[in-house]
């Protein structure tokens, strides 16, 4: 491999490591404080927020504008848009953008208002995709949030049909404790907390700064899904009475409610065989927006639970995200008759008591089915919760709280120092020994560290001390690589050879001493990932991580930096020792 290709190649290794950096570089160092609390609010407080705020500087816009004055400076991004609208409608240009003009240009006050709330919200739900891209920090080191669930009993009596003995209870707790750790620890570095506390609740510990609904999507939400036929009548005659008593709604149980908060009785209204339920799509904030009812039958015709896999994948329509799922033998068998026996008429998809999508079933389907309607990452929640399973028993959120990081800021401080420090002493034994190779060895460990955490920051990984413990090992192995080469160099030196032979024969002997080495360490850590969890896992998969960067940086950077001493600066000698000259 020629050297301008092997230059070309690092060049675009750190180029790419930036770009998975970046985020974490951004949000750790670059966004503001105030800004990071608005990034890690549930959508309901965004929304909430982003409209009284286009409220309140809707009426300080109009101000200016009676004032005569321009616009407010932290208002100017509203002035694009008002040229934008202006030339659209091919309006005379105003002499200048005050105030006044702007608000001129906008039809009504709620046309104007809309376009601040729309920056705002686009403003801070950009901050919450920085925040997800960047490396999160674990328990351990920043804390988290701390639930405790209860067990349904009394909805898993209903399910299994007679009382809840001991045996019922102990496996339905079981089963929600495996569903709920392959729900969450999907990643190595995840490294959440998930234990059973006394005989019906299940303790859980989200690292770092989780976002609320994707904890009510992944672990308070049942993932119950069901298709259900809709009754076309029945929804006719509902709606009907629905004209005649506007304040009905739904309460927290999906139940029917009238204005005074009582049960609604629906017994004259819709066959006993049905259930009214509410069609729900997605608000720009991204959350569930009521849309109206619909009557289906209570049969279920095919239950979530024979759902075997489930991928997010792209329509080739429209661009829109759909979830495709596979069957097992007997949901086929069974989604095949309901479709046979339904054709033409409409099927409802129902998540959590929540009409979810409506279709017309236009053919028979047995195994591969797909769902639309959904934004892209609500898609992968639903995918999620699909894979891993329907949970056994309800589930509900008896406290929600955060807790404190298990090591104090000032710990985290001494061992950065002590991380720091140890590094810096190891770099310099390089350099005072090595002399000017030590400092290859050097350029070499830095590159080495930057390649880690650009592929913690790439793969949204949680930083925790087991994984700062991998990283350390791995960088005290690529120092030992170092270490092999330049005694090989040395043992060539003695021999009498020239710079260029000694660097190729030294590299040449060390590659398979070194390979071996980081070859039965990868093993080893590949057994740790697979068998561990927790830190365990967390370390196995930051030491992996370290063992590749620590080859890549040892052999072919490392090999770079002598070649470009002996063909560009021309060097004749190589310094690597004190004892030779």
């Amino acid at each position: 491999m020629s050297k301008r290709y092997r230059f070309t190649i690092v060049l675009v290794t750190i180029v790419i490591c930036f770009i998975f950096l970046l985020p974490t570089l951004r949000w750790y160092f670059i966004v503001p404080p105030q800004d990071k609390v608005f990034a890690l609010q549930s959508r309901e407080q965004i929304r909430e927020y982003t409209s009284q705020k286009a409220e309140v500087d809707m009426q300080r816009l109009i101000d200016s504008a009676r004032l005569g004055e321009a616009v407010p400076s932290d208002l100017s991004f509203i002035i694009k848009d008002a040229k934008k609208i202006n030339k659209d409608i091919k309006a005379p240009k105003p002499a200048q953008w005050d105030a006044k003009a702007v608000l001129s240009v906008f039809v009504s006050r709620n046309e104007a208002q809309s376009i601040l709330e729309t920056y705002y919200r686009e403003r801070i739900f950009d901050l919450k995709t920085l925040q997800k891209n960047a490396v999160q920090l674990g328990l351990d080191l920043s804390g988290g949030l701390s639930i405790v669930l209860q067990a349904d009993m009394d909805a898993l009596k209903e399910r299994l049909g007679h009382e809840v003995n001991d045996d019922d209870r102990e496996d339905a707790v079981n089963r929600a404790l495996e569903v709920l750790n392959s729900r969450i620890d999907r990643f190595g570095l995840t490294e959440p907390v998930i234990r059973r506390q006394g005989t019906d609740q299940i303790y859980v510990e989200i690292p770092g700064t989780a976002d609320p609904e994707r904890i009510n999507d992944i672990i308070m939400g049942k993932g119950s899904l069901a298709f259900h036929m809709v009754d076309q009548d029945a929804s006719e005659a509902f709606e009907s009475y629905r004209q005649s008593h506007p304040l009905i709604s739904f309460d927290t149980n999906g139940d029917l409610i009238d204005e005074n908060k009582r049960p609604v009785d629906l017994t004259d209204v819709i066959p006993s065989d049905t259930v009214v339920r509410g069609v729900y799509v997605k608000d720009q904030y991204g959350l569930d927006q009521f849309s109206t009812y619909t009557v289906l039958r209570k049969e279920v015709g095919l239950d979530g639970n024979h759902i075997q896999s489930a991928i997010v994948e792209r329509s080739n329509l429209d661009g829109k995200p759909e979830v495709t799922f596979i069957l097992d033998s007997e949901g086929g068998e069974l989604f095949y008759k309901l479709t046979s026996a339904n054709l033409g008429k409409p099927l409802a998809i129902v998540l959590d008591n929540r009409v979810k999508s409506q279709a017309t079933i236009q053919g028979a389907i047995r195994e591969q089915v797909r769902l639309t309607g959904f934004g892209a990452e609500e898609a992968e929640n639903i995918a999620l919760t699909l894979r891993t399973a329907a949970l056994p028993v309800e589930l509900e959120v008896i406290t929600q709280q955060s807790i404190g990081a298990a090591v104090g800021e000032d710990a985290i401080r001494q061992g950065l120092y002590a991380l720091l420090g140890g590094l810096g002493v190891v770099l310099l034994f390089m350099v005072c020994f090595y002399k000017i190779s030590g400092i290859n060895a050097v350029i070499a460990q830095i590159l080495n560290i930057y390649i880690m955490f650009s592929v913690l920051s790439a793969f949204n990984f949680t930083l925790t001390l087991p994984s700062i413990a991998g990283f350390i090992l791995t960088i005290g192995m690529a120092v030992d690589a170092n270490v092999i080469i330049f005694e090989r160099i040395k043992e060539e030196l003695f021999l009498g050879k020239s710079r260029k032979a000694v660097i190729e024969a030294g590299f040449s002997k060390a590659f398979w001493a070194i390979m071996d080495s980081n070859i039965t360490t990868f093993i080893a850590a590949l057994f740790l990932s697979q068998l561990g969890s927790g830190p365990i896992q967390g370390f196995a998969v930051s030491l992996a991580i370290g063992v590749f960067s620590s080859v890549f940086t040892a052999l072919f950077v490392s090999r770079l930096i002598f070649d470009f001493g002996t063909d560009v600066l021309r060097s004749k000698k190589i310094s690597v020792s004190w004892r030779i000259s």
